[in-house]
């Protein structure tokens, strides 16, 4: 088993930056890929980010130029820095990760955090 903290969100104006955090612990070398989902309210969840084993990243393509996603693997931590916010990126952010490889290339993720608020003011 994996368990995912997230942490650093927060309220923050239209074009301002957050970090988001994500530790894991328990079964990390099992680890394939990490990345980071969001749902707005009303809304179904969506990919924002996704990083491998290696540096291979994948994001969504409202959030690409704008949102970079990072894994520290001394730390068992991957990071999503999030910078020109908009309104629209008001989400709850969920960390996920999963084991397979086959699993990460079909976005089938195993292990989620239990999400942290953003909120974006215009």
């Amino acid at each position: 088993q994996v368990q995912l903290v997230e942490s650093g969100g927060g309220l923050v104006q239209a074009g301002g930056s957050l970090r988001l955090s994500c530790a894991a612990s328990g079964s990390i070398s099992n680890i394939y890929g990490m990345g980071w989902y969001r749902q707005a309210p009303g809304k179904q969840r969506e990919l924002v980010a996704t990083i491998d084993n290696g540096v291979m990243t994948n994001y969504a393509d409202s959030v690409k130029g704008r949102f970079t996603i990072s894994r520290d693997y001394a730390k068992n931590t991957v990071y999503l820095q999030m910078d020109s916010l908009k309104p629209e990126d008001t989400a709850v952010y969920y960390c996920t990760a999963v084991n397979s490889a086959l699993d990460y290339y079909t976005n089938k993720f195993d292990y989620w955090g239990q999400g942290t608020q953003v909120t974006v003011s215009s």
